[in-house]
Order: C-alpha cells, then sequence, then structure tokens
C-alpha cells in the first residue's frame, strides 16, 4: 500500500531530474568538424535553469565545457578545439547527447581539389564533379564508400537542383536556350550577325562590340553571361574569333561589372553583409555609402575590365588564348580537335531553312524582352520589399536600395519565359515557322543545354559538399596567423580567391569572409600606434573591397564555378579550354591587381597614381607579350 502511494510520489520528485537530462539536444550541429578549429556548442534543454556537466570525449580524451546561459532553455560553451580525429562525444551524465565526426583539417580541401584535377588532367568536368562530390560524402560518413556513394548522390546531387534558387537559374537557362533555339531557326541570330556585321565588321571591333554589350548588361551577372554569349556567338563565329575568346569576354565583363555597379541584383548581398558586420561592431556607418567608397579599391574587376578592353581593341593574345585565336584565324576551327562544347549550337534543328527571310528584329526584340523584364521586375520585387522612399534618403541610394532587394530568381523566369512568348508569337504572325516547329526548336534549344545543367547541378552539390567539410573554414583558420594590419587587404584578397577557387562560389566566399574580415581590419590598425586614423579607414575600405574582389577572382579562375560553366553553355565553348585559356589572364591582372593595389592600399598609398600605374603595367603586357593572332606565324 505505502509503495502505491509513495512510489509514484518519488517519480514524481526526481522526474524533473531525469527529463532535463534526457531532453538535452545539441542545437546548430555540423556534419563535420576539423581538427584544431575552435568551435562552440549550442545547448536545449526543455526543463529547469540547470545544465548537468557536459563533456567531449573521445577515447582516453576526455575535455570538460563551459557554459554560459543565453535565454531560457537556452546554453552557449566556450569555444574549444578538438585535439584529434575521429568520433568524438557531447557526452552528459546520463550519456551521449551527440556523436560528432571530426577530421583532420587538411582532408577538407580534398573534394575541391580531387575535381579540379581530374577536369583539367582529363577534360571530363562531369565525372570529375562527381569524384569530388563522391569523395566529400566519403568523408562526411565516417570513409564508407557504399554511403558515401548513395547518400552522395541524394544528399548533395539528388537535393542541389531542389533548391528553389538553383531550380529557378537551371529553368531559366534551358528556357532562355529554348528562346535561342527558336529565333535561330527562325533566322534571327543571323539577321543580327549581317546587321552588327555593318558596323563591326572586323576582328577588333567584333571583340569590342561584345565587350560593350557586357558592360551594358550590367544589372545581373546570370542575364548577362547568357544574353551576351547566346547573342554575340553567331556574330563572332562570322569573324572566326574563338569560342575560348568569347567565352572569357562574356565571363570578364558579366560579375565584375555586377559587383560594382550602383545598381544591380549583387549590391543589396553585399550591403546586407556589409551592415551586419558593422552593426556587430556597435558602428552606425551607412552600409551603402561604405559600399559606395569600396569601389574605388575594387581593383580586381575594374583591372578587369580595362585588361579585356585592351585585349579587344589591340587584338593581342598569349598563352593558350593565341593560340585558340590562332587555330580560328588560320584554319577557321572554332573548337579545338578535342573539344566539348557544353551547348550543341551547330544542331541541325537550330539551323535557318535556307530561303527563311534573316530579320535581325525576331531576335532583337526578344531580347530586349528579357533585359527589360529583368529590370522592371528587379524594380517591383524591390520596391514590394522597400516600400517608399523616406524624405531623408538619397535618389541614388534608394534606387539602389530597391534594385538589391530585388527577387533576382523569380525575375529571371519572368523575363525568360516572356522573351520566349514574344519570340513565338513575332514568328507565327510572319509565317516563318509553324507552331509545331517552333516548339520543336523550343526544344532543341533545350536540349542543346542539357549537358550544361547537368555540370550546373553538379556544381552546386560539391559546393555543398564544401560547405560541410568545412573548407572554407580550413583555408582561414590556415592563414589567420599570417594577417598584419598593413598586409591585411593583399591577404584578404588571397584568401578569398583561394577560398572562391576551391568552393566554386564567389557569394558563399562573401559570406564567410565579410564578417571576419571587417572585425579584423577594424581592430588590428587600430592596435598599432604608427597608423593614423586617415590610415585605417583606407585599409577597413580596401579589406572589404579585396573580400568583393578575392571572390569574383577565384571565381574566373575555377573550374566548378556556376558562372564559369554559364559562360562556357552560353558561348558553346569547351568548359576546360575556357578555363585553360581564361586563368593566364585572370593571373595577370590578380598580380597586378596586387602589386598596384591591394599591397599600395595597405601601407595607406590611394593617391591615384597607383591604378593609373596598374593600367600602364597592364596595356605594356598586352601591348609588347601579346601577339596578333591574325598574323601568319612561320
Amino acid at each position: 500500500m505505502l509503495q502505491r502511494i509513495y512510489l509514484p510520489l518519488i517519480s514524481m520528485l526526481f522526474l524533473p531530474l531525469f527529463v532535463s537530462a534526457a531532453s538535452l539536444k545539441l542545437s546548430d550541429q555540423n556534419k563535420v568538424y576539423i581538427t584544431d578549429r575552435s568551435y562552440s556548442f549550442k545547448v536545449e534543454t526543455a526543463a529547469g535553469d540547470s545544465l548537468p556537466p557536459l563533456y567531449l570525449v573521445h577515447q582516453e580524451t576526455r575535455l570538460a565545457l563551459t557554459f554560459h546561459k543565453e535565454s531560457p532553455g537556452q546554453w552557449r560553451s566556450v569555444s574549444l578545439p578538438f585535439p584529434g580525429a575521429g568520433s568524438w562525444q557531447l557526452s552528459g551524465p546520463d550519456g551521449a547527447v551527440a556523436d560528432l565526426w571530426v577530421i583532420p583539417g587538411w582532408l577538407s580541401i580534398m573534394p575541391p581539389l580531387i575535381a579540379i584535377l581530374l577536369a583539367l588532367i582529363f577534360r571530363q568536368v562531369l565525372l570529375a564533379l562527381f569524384a569530388g562530390v563522391f569523395t566529400g560524402a566519403l568523408i562526411i560518413h565516417g570513409y564508407d564508400p557504399v554511403s558515401g556513394f548513395f547518400l552522395g548522390v541524394s544528399d548533395y546531387i539528388g537535393l542541389s537542383a531542389a533548391n528553389p534558387d538553383n531550380f529557378a537559374i537551371l529553368v531559366f537557362s534551358l528556357t532562355l536556350g529554348g528562346m535561342v533555339g527558336v529565333i535561330s531557326r527562325a533566322g534571327g541570330t543571323q539577321g543580327i550577325v549581317e546587321a552588327l556585321s555593318r558596323y563591326a565588321s572586323g576582328y577588333r571591333r567584333g571583340q569590342l562590340a561584345t565587350w560593350a554589350m557586357g558592360i551594358l548588361i550590367f544589372f545581373d551577372d546570370y542575364a548577362n553571361t547568357l544574353i551576351v554569349g547566346n547573342t554575340m556567338r553567331p556574330f563572332t563565329d562570322k569573324l572566326k574569333i574563338s569560342r575560348e575568346k568569347l567565352a572569357y569576354l562574356v565571363d570578364s565583363t558579366a560579375a565584375p561589372i555586377t559587383t560594382i555597379a550602383l545598381i544591380s541584383t549583387w549590391i543589396g548581398y553585399q550591403i546586407s553583409l556589409i551592415g551586419q558586420a558593422y552593426s556587430q561592431l556597435g558602428m552606425q556607418e551607412n552600409a551603402y555609402l561604405v559600399f559606395l567608397k569600396t569601389i574605388p579599391y575594387s581593383f580586381y574587376p575594374i583591372m578587369a575590365l580595362v585588361f579585356a578592353f585592351f585585349i579587344a581593341i589591340l587584338g593581342r593574345d598569349f598563352g593558350p588564348m593565341l593560340a585558340a585565336e590562332r587555330r580560328a584565324q588560320h584554319k577557321g576551327k572554332l573548337l579545338g580537335d578535342k573539344a566539348i562544347p557544353l551547348a550543341d549550337v551547330n544542331a541541325r534543328e537550330l539551323l535557318a531553312e535556307p530561303g527563311t527571310p534573316l530579320r535581325w528584329y525576331n531576335a532583337l526584340v526578344p531580347i530586349l524582352t528579357v533585359i527589360l523584364t529583368t529590370i522592371a521586375g528587379l524594380w517591383i520585387t524591390g520596391y514590394q520589399k522597400v516600400g517608399p522612399m523616406a524624405g531623408n534618403d538619397s535618389l541614388m541610394h534608394y534606387i539602389s536600395t530597391v534594385f538589391g532587394a530585388g527577387d533576382s530568381f523569380k525575375v529571371l523566369l519572368w523575363s525568360a519565359f516572356l522573351g520566349t512568348f514574344v519570340a513565338i508569337i513575332m514568328i507565327l504572325s510572319q509565317k516563318i515557322l509553324s507552331l509545331h516547329d517552333a516548339l520543336n526548336a523550343w526544344v532543341a534549344g533545350v536540349k542543346s543545354l542539357v549537358l550544361a545543367a547537368l555540370i550546373l547541378v553538379m556544381a552546386w552539390s560539391i559546393g555543398n559538399v564544401c560547405n560541410d567539410v568545412q573548407t572554407a573554414n580550413w583555408v582561414i583558420n590556415s592563414t589567420q596567423s599570417l594577417l598584419s594590419a598593413r598586409w591585411v587587404p593583399a591577404i584578404t584578397f588571397v584568401v578569398a580567391g583561394v577560398i572562391a577557387f576551391s568552393t566554386g562560389s564567389s557569394w558563399a566566399t562573401m559570406a564567410i569572409l565579410t564578417p571576419i574580415v571587417i572585425p579584423i581590419a577594424h581592430q588590428l590598425p587600430a592596435a598599432d600606434p604608427g597608423i593614423t586614423a586617415a590610415h585605417q579607414q583606407i585599409i577597413m575600405l580596401s579589406s572589404i573591397a579585396a573580400v568583393l574582389a578575392g571572390s569574383v577572382f577565384g571565381d574566373h579562375c575555377s573550374p566548378i564555378s556556376d558562372t564559369t560553366i554559364m559562360s562556357s553553355m552560353a558561348s558553346g565553348s569547351d568548359h576546360i579550354d575556357h578555363v585553360r585559356t581564361q586563368m593566364p589572364y585572370a593571373l595577370v591582372v590578380a598580380f597586378v591587381a596586387m602589386l598596384f593595389g591591394f599591397i599600395p592600399a595597405g601601407f595607406g598609398l590611394t593617391s591615384g597614381v597607383e591604378i593609373v600605374l596598374g593600367v600602364v603595367v597592364m596595356f605594356i603586357i598586352v601591348r609588347f607579350v601579346g601577339k596578333r593572332s591574325t598574323e601568319k606565324t612561320a
């Protein structure tokens, strides 16, 4: 009788203790941790205000964790590194709260490294990217090849295209490819070629026209790449400009102009990162004005645009690009003998039938529809988020804020579908094609981009793998000891380039580095009595610009970058040939940007003379190192 009364009572008294211990939960858990890097752990408990002792346990190692209370039921540990790799446990008095998988830091660089090396050696991008994804999944799932294969396919490749933004880019790219298929079949692209030939009939003028078009479409890098590549390709083909050169001109104007434009789809993202980092430091600066002040220090994007201009106007090249241009000029081969173009632009279904009227406006009107719809859509979606202009706001800041807040992924879908409908309606109204033929041409245009779409999916997959194995964190952790106040801008540019090259994502690089670099650029110079307040400001602005510029530089060199892949796709180039021919140019520009930009800025030299000297040096390199591809070799 007493047992029936007291046992439930005793259970009720001690139940909260058991519930509290049993309901401990580790939140924001990573899939993989790397050695020798400090982490903090957030633990949630459903009951009580006390937290039992917790330890990190691995074989004979037992590390006690110290927690502080963030809010009721929310606890955060003091940062602590893992001294060794293997299976760890976050353990309490009643057993494990969570199992943690820890790898040697150097392993985190292996997935992108394997993908890049295999792509360059075997020239099979799809297989190389899959190998990188599989390597990452193998590491994440405890070196189990069976789990690595199946979970790599389902958790990374399967889910990457399911991301709404990625899916929107896929549909936009394929739909725009379908539109290009329609206007090509109807003779519109050939009509544009003939119209442009009257004004840019020569080899140099053709390159300049491509460069100028890349500058004009400054509001979005994806739209820029796909529109310029697809529009100018038939024209540059006629002038015997290699596909590699077209891909270079497309790639080297898209991201560089978008990242420094006053109005673009990048600006809202960049401003938000800057604003968040400043607010965490308690600095009440206008993030948009800070961004404007960084533009003169965006040495790589500015110099990349200037270098591409020199390449175009002087008609000179060097390195692998010179060989590609001579092949195109003297042998009429726009692609190398072993090239595998990402888009089959010469498919029979995309060529106009003999006798088809070649009317330039059948291509230009749909393309302008895409451009104008994108601009209008960015304004409409941005205005819905931002609302009317405040009385104390400047007009330029308001316009840039609205465009930056626009939903670019949604808008790109609108523009591609509307452009397709306009193209089909125009062609049907002129009775150039039947509805059946027009739809077949649209499908053929989509089919021409299937390989590129698959490679894009694989590139996004390996980006997610790199995030989970903490590739960027390892790079940062390995280079932090190199930082000193005057070298912050230059080292930041290099680190950003390495991360973007390894992960294939400039936006991810910005998101990772901005909240790290801004506090460093704020604190290190302030601790140096030899650095004045004006010098501190220069280091801060040039360091922020170095993050943005280094992200673009690494993206230009990376064969796993989505924008680099899209440049190859839109230009109908072999992807590895595009990377191989563009990389020497990107490295030259990066070297000049370091020598005449970020290094002098770190030492407080910003007279403007440095940029002029950098431009002069690039001109000399192109003029005297470069050779004319139109000249016949002995």
